[in-house]
């Protein structure tokens, strides 16, 4: 391939598009990069973070990888600092500038020309234009199916065009893409190798691995200044129990996730405050299209209806999740920031929150269902029973089912919780091998519906049971939603008329079949040692999500905090 260092230029299709679903931190290896963590990094400028990982880290620091540990921001940064919870402009990372032309069909990028690799190596135009196109030759990694080609019009500039507008494709391109060296890479398997001792521009090196621990140090040669966080620390506990335990004996200084009494965090846990996103929307998901092999009653689109009116939501709330879930519209647009894109068409623009058992019976009835001697409906025979996968230590969500249970067999539906490691939950759910599993649908790359549509609904997204489905593992499937997404990637984010008519039609069907069963919006609850550090996100000034397994956005956070000496 030719090189800008022999100054020639060359061109590459663009294939960008790693779709951002909340990043979940789980498994590690073996001890690579450089830096002074070591094993026992402990002390003042050390934060110490568990991201609800239970059992060994495996090594895999592959940006690629569905089962990376890490990396993403801290070691591989992307152009821009791109996050979903605001609106506003893109924070420069390795590129400087950027803008579209009129029509939306070229977007040209300035690149930093003082940023070096980890190894001592500089960065420059090459090692984007290498990125794109490691994605385009493996198309596993292309979640996002961009279709453009990429410039390197010298070492700091990158022209990006497009055959059609591509507006919509800016946020995942320019803050969702981890640029990686061309040097190491070009003798790399993007879709198989673990990059044990992993290269990056970011503010931090992996500086020591064990299978309960892993330490993150500062990059002393990072571009912007070596960060004042001198150690991150990801310690692999045994739960949400052992988090609190550990939140409590300040052995930890942040985690996501329930404590006890989770309203009065300052109080119980003297230095820690803690802050409450409404964020990712809580559903379960169903294995629903039979056509792509999908096996169950949930299959039935009257089923998932039925459990959808079963749910006493308010009881969830206050039994699973201490009162820190709200409201959720079943279209899937995040209430309230994007209540502006909810169709007028949509009868029901909030979830119930309480049952309506009359009209569980109505559904049930109307698809052949009648209810036995046991009170449990049945069909040919077969009582109408489902499986709930979900990983073992999640308290609340575990909590959540128990509580689905009762609601659910109080009107005759039967439904039973099977607990797995976090790797084996996300393998069945990525092969379809399973009924419902309790998750999230998180939101995409920036603060608008589309990009959790394109993620979750579109049929580009999904597979067969059997293949692993990249985002979309309800296998759901509409051409008319496939078509809707066509037209909104190409449609200029101004045109809210046009955009508004293909989300009428996308919203139509996701409320008609709902493949994804809505809960509640999950409000997402850190807890973070104020003490120890300064600078945390706030709801006046909320600059990164801030859940520990949200990335890039806790890089962001581990480059703006300060410690305090404490």
């Amino acid at each position: 391939m030719m090189s800008l260092r022999t100054t020639r230029r060359r061109r590459v299709s663009l294939a960008a598009g790693i779709a951002a679903v909340g990043l979940a931190l789980a498994g590690c290896g073996s001890s690579g990069g450089t830096g002074d963590g070591g094993a026992g990094a402990s002390g003042a400028d050390t934060l110490v973070a568990y991201t609800g990982q239970s059992g060994d880290y495996q090594i895999n620091f592959n940006p690629y990888s569905p089962t990376k540990v890490g990396g993403l921001g801290t070691i591989y940064e992307s152009l821009f600092f791109v996050t979903n919870v605001n609106t506003d402009d893109y924070v420069p990372l390795l590129g400087t500038e950027y803008a579209w032309n009129d029509d939306g069909t070229q977007l040209d990028v300035t690149l930093r020309d003082d940023v070096t690799w980890s190894d001592g190596e500089a960065f420059d135009a090459d090692d984007v234009v290498f990125t794109f196109q490691l994605i385009l030759d493996n198309p596993a990694l292309n979640t996002g199916g961009f279709d453009g080609e990429v410039t390197a019009v010298d070492a700091t500039h990158v022209s990006i065009s497009f055959p059609e507008p591509a507006f919509v494709t800016g946020p995942e391109v320019l803050g969702k893409t981890f640029i990686v060296p061309e040097h190491i890479w070009n003798g790399i398997d993007p879709t198989a190798d673990v990059v044990a001792e992993p290269v990056g521009t970011g503010p931090y090196v992996l500086s020591d691995f064990k299978p309960q621990a892993f330490t993150l140090s500062a990059n002393e040669d990072y571009w912007d200044g070596a960060p004042a966080v001198r150690h991150i620390r990801f310690l692999s506990l045994s739960g949400n129990t052992a988090g609190a335990d550990a939140l409590a004996a300040g052995t930890i200084d942040w985690q996501t996730g329930p404590v006890p009494d989770i309203q009065n965090v300052s109080e119980n846990y003297p230095g820690y405050e803690a802050i409450t996103i409404p964020q990712n929307q809580m559903a379960l998901l169903t294995c629903s299209n039979a056509e792509l092999g999908c096996e169950g009653p949930q299959t039935d689109p009257a089923v998932r209806e039925a459990i959808y009116y079963a749910l006493d939501r308010d009881q969830l709330n206050a039994l699973a999740f201490q009162g820190t879930a709200s409201e959720m519209s079943p279209t899937f647009a995040l209430l309230p920031t994007q209540e502006q894109y909810i169709s007028a068409d949509v009868d029901e623009t909030t979830v119930p929150a309480k049952p309506d058992t009359a009209k569980v019976d109505d559904i049930l009835t109307a698809a052949g269902y009648e209810k036995g001697a046991d009170g449990i409906y049945a069909k040919e025979g077969v009582p109408l029973s489902l499986t709930v996968e979900v990983v073992t230590g999640w308290t609340d969500y575990i909590t959540a089912i128990d509580t689905m249970g009762q609601q659910l067999k109080a009107v005759g539906i039967g439904l039973t919780a099977s607990q797995s490691s976090w790797n084996e939950w996300t393998d069945k759910k990525g092969k379809g091998n399973y009924q419902l599993a309790i998750d999230s649908l998180g939101q995409g790359a920036a603060s608008d519906p589309y990009y959790l549509y394109n993620n979750f609904f579109s049929s580009a997204n999904t597979a067969p049971v059997g293949e692993v489905a990249p985002v979309n593992v309800a296998r759901f499937s509409d051409p008319a939603v496939d078509d809707a997404l066509a037209v909104l990637k190409s449609t200029d984010p101004a045109d809210t008329a046009a955009r508004q008519a293909q989300f009428d039609v996308i919203q139509a069907a996701v409320v008609d079949d709902m493949p994804y069963i809505p809960v509640l919006t999950g409000g997402t609850t850190s807890e973070y040692n104020a003490a120890k550090f300064t600078g945390w996100p706030t709801l006046d000034d909320l600059y990164a999500f801030p859940a520990i397994w949200a990335s890039p956005d806790n890089a962001q956070i581990f480059k703006a905090l300060q410690p305090t000496g404490e």
